[in-house]
């Protein structure tokens, strides 16, 4: 069997452009090519590769030939790069990563702005707990991620700690925490989650002999809104040291048990290829990890 370049990237398009339409958009095509070059792939394969949804999603063998396309891409825009020409119609090279949101709010970004100029960023936010899911679906060529067991055909280093702390805004804590975190109050003191994948405030109830059904939760799923729902009061939650520091300074926000820290290690997990590109991305986020992170 051999499989067809421009199959392949079709297959790519369509799941990261979520339809027909812009897949066809985005490789200046038109949507019955992409149509015909999909059927065709499954055709020679003998597989269904998509399930036509919207946005479409790739099949169990849709996912291991999209793995395959986008390592070729990847190594096809190196290629070209050390060739010194370009890729005509396909703009810059495309690099798709999972990131947490407290990593992408905090210190991810600054270390991947001055690729700016030549890569373009496809970034996935989901929980650290499970980035490692989309490596190995084929979504993103690397992630950072919680998971130190090596995804099968990727590389993995450890990039340091995030360090979270229980904080609430001064007046919360008077009103609910002034016996301490041992007191009755955490039990019944509203808190603030981030999704229904983020464990943490759940994990540090545990840790204190709580029931984490039993306080009133506010689900706020931005990093960003998050901080802001503990700073107005909504209620306590952990929160990354790289983000509440400042405002822990200004006196906005009070550490509610200072024995309550939680370090959540992060490591960064790629597949295993000679990219330069990617090398290079890596090495740049490894660096801002080892200075920002705790090691």
């Amino acid at each position: 069997m051999e499989l067809d370049l421009a199959q392949l990237r079709a297959l790519s398009a369509a799941v990261s452009e979520g339809t027909f339409e812009a897949a066809a958009r985005a490789l200046h095509v038109t949507p019955s090519a992409i149509s015909q070059r999909l059927r065709a792939l499954e055709v020679s394969t003998g597989r269904v590769l998509l399930v036509r949804s919207k946005p479409v999603r790739a099949t169990e063998s849709g996912r291991a030939l999209l793995r395959l396309a986008r390592q070729i891409d990847l190594l096809t825009s190196d290629a070209l790069g050390e060739l010194g020409t370009g890729s005509p119609g396909r703009g810059v090279q495309t690099v798709q990563l999972a990131v947490n949101a407290d990593s992408l709010t905090t210190w991810v970004l600054p270390a991947l702005a001055p690729f700016a100029g030549e890569v373009s960023f496809d970034i996935h936010r989901d929980d650290e707990e499970h980035t490692a899911a989309l490596l190995r679906s084929g979504t993103v060529v690397a992630a950072i991620t919680a998971d130190a067991e090596p995804v099968a055909g990727c590389s993995v280093t450890r990039l340091g700690a995030m360090r979270y702390r229980p904080f609430a805004a001064t007046s919360f804590a008077r009103r609910w925490f002034s016996d301490g975190p041992s007191g009755p109050g955490l039990a019944h003191a509203p808190v603030v989650v981030f999704d229904r994948k983020d464990d943490l405030q759940h994990r540090y109830l545990r840790e204190r002999g709580v029931d984490p059904a039993g306080p009133p939760t506010h689900y706020v799923p931005s990093s960003a809104d998050f901080l802001t729902a503990i700073r107005l009061g909504m209620g306590w939650g952990m929160l990354p040291d790289l983000q509440s520091r400042r405002h822990e300074a200004a006196g906005d926000l009070v550490d509610v048990d200072p024995a309550g820290a939680i370090d959540v290690s992060l490591y960064w997990q790629q597949w295993k290829l000679r990219s330069p590109t990617l090398d290079r991305v890596a090495a740049a986020v490894t660096a801002a990890a080892r200075s920002d992170l705790t090691q």
